[in-house]
Parts: C-alpha cells; structure tokens; sequence
C-alpha cells in the first residue's frame, strides 16, 4: 500500500521535477516508509512506500527492470503474487526481488496489459515502456485504489491522492456542476471519470488505459459483474449455496492474510467483520489483533457497538483494543478528517474511521475490514422493496437520493443549477445496461460498483491511509463477488437482508451478534448537528470564501441554520452537514 504519482508531457518539454516532489510530499502519509523518484525525460514516477511485502530495499519504487525496458509505480497488494511469481518463473523469468511490484512488471512483459485479468488484488498502476514510451495505467476491479488524472493538451498527471494532484500546480478548480447534482442528489456519489473539480478525473474502476506518445489514450474495460444465472443456478437449494459461499468466503480472507508484516481485523461487532474473524481463527490465526471503535453518546444514542465486539474478541481470544472517543475529541479530529478525504465525503463514520486508524497504527500496519457485504449481499433496507415495484427506478431514486432535481433549484445557486437532471439519468441509463434482469439485481450491481466505489471504499482508503495504514476487504474478492451475483435475490434478502450471509455467519460466529437489529457505525454528535458542531457549520458557510463562492442559496442557508433536525435526507442525513462538508473540504484544499 502506497502512494503513487508521475507526470508525462507530450509537446517535448521535459517532466517538471519539481511539480513530482511536491506530488510526492503531499502523499507522505500513505507511505512513510520511503520515498522514490524516477525520471525518463518526458516521462517521471514518484512513489511513496508502505512496506508489507519484501520490507528491503529490493522492492523499492519505482521500479526499473532495465532488461525488460520496464518502470512501474504501483499502489495496493496482488494477492495471488507467489502463484504469479512460480508461473513466471516456469516461463523463463528470474527476479531480483521478492515482491508483488516486481511480478506485476514480469506478468506485464509476459502478458501485456491483459495481465490485469490475472491479479486477484487491489492496484493502480502506471508502467512506462522505455522503447516506445507508452504509459499504461490500470485499476483494480472495484477501485479500491484510487487514480486521479489531470490532462491538458500538453501534459497529463497522475496520482493515488486528489489533493496531491492539487499539490503539482496547473489545475483548473471550477467547480463541475454534473459532480456538484450528484453529490447533492446521489448520496454524495460522484461515479468515475468525474470528481468535484472540472480539471481533475479518476480512471474508472476495472480499467486499462494506453497513453501514447503524442497523448492518444485509449481504453479497455477488463471485468463486469453478471446476475445472470442458469437454470440450475435459479433453483439451487440453500444449503448448496451455504457451501459455496463458505467455501468462496475461506479463500477471500486467506488471499488478504499474505504479507511480510502482522495482519488484524477493524471489528465493529457487526455480522462482516465478525465474520472475518471468525474464518481467519478457524484457520489458526493466533493471537489475532482486533480494533473497535465507539463515540461519546448523545441525544439518547449509544455511540458504541461494543457488547457485540466484546463478544466476538472473547470467543476467539483476539488481542483486542477497545476506543473511546469523547466528542471534543471527535470535533478536534474533523480538520485532519477533512484534509484526509480525496473528495468531499459526507458520511458521519469518516471521523470514526480517521481515529480508529490512527490508534490501529500504533499497533499493525495491515488490517482487513467488513466493507462491501452490505451491497454485494443485499444488506440495505432500499432492496426488499424493489422486489415489488413495477417502477424500480423511481423506487430506488426515493429512497437513495438526497433530493430531487425540483428540490435542488431551492437549494443550489442560479450559477451552479442544471436545467437537466444527470444524477437520474445516469442511475437509469446504469439500470438499462445488459447483464441485470431482476430490479433488486440492478440495485445491487449499481450499489457495488459505483455507490461502494466511491462511497465507502473511497472513505475506507482515504482514512486508512492518512495515517499509513493498509486496509483489505475479502466481501469484494472478485471471486466471491461473481458467485454472490449468480445468487438468486430471495436468498440474499430473507432475514431482513444478507440472508445467505448470515447462513454462512451461523456456522462460525455466535447467534447474538447475528440476530440482532442492524448497526451502523455511530456517531450521533454530527448525526444530530448542534453546539460546536453548530457552531462549525454556521462558521464555515459564511466565510468570504464561501460567500464569494456562493454554491446555495442564502434563504436555505438560513433554513438550515435555524432548524437542522428539520432538514433531514432520506437516508437520514443531515442537510446541513452534507453542505457544509463541502464547503470544509474546498477551503481545506484552498480551492
């Protein structure tokens, strides 16, 4: 885990070292443990270092193999290396290394770019061909890792981090007013290529892209998940499902326990990440290291889960850590949180996640956390009712989406208003597309391929790597993935959601934590916005900056300010704290 950066020119001038050093620095919490620039005229890498596999100097980036005419900046894991590695070996290959970065630049010089197509992992990539000076970049198959992209006619930058793209310089910071509907509309989502910011992109998820030298791109999506099933598939029992998913659910874990350090678990207490644990001590993982995290309650709300992670710690005696945060210290905590994010994320939990990954670095370098079984496995309360809707896109846009285009004429400025509605028309050309039949499955696809991408996912890495910590999530193992698509939806469902799961869930993890009401991570001071929170939101909304700004209007504004528990989204967000977030996140980044 890392991060990465680099800049190629195509008008002949030479990459701007000093644009690299300052992309560098500003990723300097993703990886402490070295730093690493590498220059090709036209062309130059940079690299910050988190070292889990080959800790020695061996496997610092980036990497040149002079022999093949290979340079590579990576960021992530590749799981499956040691198996790559034999393969490679088999074919003639020798190394000098013993890492995963080294059998990527060997599986790309043996396979070419459809390499990517073998790794089971989590990776951005960039790899300059010396003899032809073409760049290819690639992205895992849910964008666990992020690649952010600023192109101008003469040059193109890249980086694991948006702010670290603003760090080079030359980048136009207007406002995307498509991004801006989906982030008011969307739940915050803004899906790939966009981001907040005219000027700066993300490769898409499950994507190669060929930079030539005279700036040509093209690209070449690698993977889709299908819900298509086989008859066969349509009236599998149970049980039979049971088994393959255990089975499926095994090797996702073990996959993410390969490293050169320790590995523990961020256990919640929930039903995923109780389950990781669950599967990793049934395969002699002693001594596992397990985190919980729990907020200073209020308005009535219990700010921990911890009964239930206590209770899974004591079953299979982890070494677990229990964290109490007051809430002065979570106010305390928001500007490091703010400037963690890559993109403005409105979600309660970041807080929660940025401080329990400060204190988890104290002890571990490599975690593996629960993310992803809610959208892979049908979780969320929004899926049962798709089952019996004769409009499934109106349905899902109801529940999911924070306010409707008419709504959004109240709220946004004049400027920054769309006389179109992209958010909806994306979700239903998305609903559209080949490959999902059933209503819940269409759900399910767009949830766990774009709303996990650049929601939770998004946030995990972010908040893990501000403090050079490394996160792995086994529910989106390809693998496993595929095999929960071709589920029929009424397995997933039954129980109040993941019914398959906690099938599975039974069999290895104790009942209580089970059958219980679902949790979600707590933090009821930002749920319920009052005192210094207040005070935040209402001070940052009438800076100059955002005056001169000017995104809302001011009579919402002062809707808000007058009454934020009247102003609440469907999903039970906060209206107040969803804009001010935004406004945090732009001054924090001085755009």
């Amino acid at each position: 885990m890392c991060g990465i950066c680099g800049e190629l020119t195509f008008d002949g001038t030479m990459a701007s070292s000093a644009a690299l050093g300052r992309m560098t620095e500003a990723m300097a919490p993703r990886g402490p443990d070295a730093e690493g620039i590498v220059g090709r005229g036209r062309v130059m890498f940079g690299h910050r270092r988190l070292s889990i596999i080959d800790l020695s100097p061996r496997a610092e980036q980036p990497m040149v193999d002079t022999n093949l005419g290979l340079t590579i900046a990576f960021n992530g894991c590749i799981y499956n290396y040691p198996e790559l590695r034999q393969t490679l070996e088999a074919e003639g290959y020798s190394f000098f290394a013993n890492s995963d970065t080294e059998v990527i630049l060997k599986a790309y010089h043996a396979w070419g770019p459809t390499c990517v197509e073998r790794f089971h992992g989590m990776f951005a990539f960039a790899i300059l061909e010396r003899d032809t000076g073409r760049v290819v970049m690639a992205r895992d198959r849910f964008g666990i890792k992020p690649l952010y992209i600023a192109e101008t006619p003469s040059k193109l930058r890249f980086a694991s981090s948006l702010p670290a793209i603003l760090a080079g310089g030359g980048v136009d910071t207007d406002i995307d007013r498509v991004a801006l509907h989906n982030y008011m509309s969307f739940h915050a989502v803004v899906p790939a290529p966009r981001t907040i910011l005219k000027g700066i992109r993300k490769l898409p998820p499950a994507t190669v892209r060929t930079i030539e030298p005279d700036g040509g791109i093209k690209d070449h999506v690698y993977w889709k998940v299908s819900y298509e099933r086989t008859d066969d598939e349509m009236t599998m029992s149970a049980d039979l499902w049971r088994e393959r998913l255990l089975a499926a659910l095994r090797r996702a874990v073990d996959r993410r326990m390969v490293a050169d350090v320790p590995v523990g678990v961020l256990l919640s207490g929930g039903v995923d990440s109780s389950l990781i644990v669950a599967l990793l001590a049934q395969a002699g993982q002693k001594d596992l290291k397990t985190f919980s995290i729990g907020f200073e309650d209020a308005h009535g709300e219990v700010g921990n889960e911890f009964v239930y992670s206590d209770i899974i710690a004591k079953e299979f005696e982890t070494d677990h850590h229990q964290i109490h945060v007051p809430s002065a210290r979570m106010m305390e905590a928001l500007p490091g949180t703010i400037a963690a994010m890559n993109e403005p994320m409105v979600s309660y939990d970041n807080v929660g996640f940025y401080l329990l990954s400060q204190e988890v670095a104290k002890h571990i370098k490599v975690v593996q956390s629960g993310q992803g079984a809610d959208e892979v496995f049908g979780g969320y309360h929004w899926y049962p009712p798709m089952q019996q809707t004769d409009d499934p896109l109106a349905e899902y846009a109801s529940v999911f989406f924070d306010r409707s285009h008419a709504k959004m004429a109240e709220h946004l400025s004049p400027d920054y208003m769309l006389d179109e509605d992209p958010s909806f028309a994306y979700v239903r050309d998305h609903f559209a597309l080949p490959g999902a039949n059933d209503p819940v499955d269409k759900a399910l696809r767009i949830d766990s391929t774009v709303m996990l991408v650049d929601d939770p996912v998004k946030r995990v890495d972010s908040m893990t790597m501000a403090w050079g910590l490394e996160a792995r999530v086994p529910f989106l193992d390809h693998e496993l993935v595929e095999l929960a698509a071709r589920i029929p939806a009424d397995h997933k469902l039954r129980e109040g959601g993941k019914g398959i799961l906690k099938d599975v869930a039974r069999l290895v993890v104790p009942s209580e934590v089970i059958d219980r009401k679902k949790g979600y991570f707590p933090v009821p001071a930002l749920k319920y916005i009052s005192g210094p929170a207040l005070d935040l939101c209402r001070e940052v909304l009438t800076t100059d900056a955002a005056r001169q700004r000017g995104l809302f209007r001011q009579d919402y504004l002062d809707r808000l300010f007058a009454d934020p528990s009247a102003h609440i989204t469907p999903l039970r967000g906060n209206e107040l704290w969803q804009v001010a977030l935004l406004e945090m996140w732009l001054q924090t980044n001085n755009v």
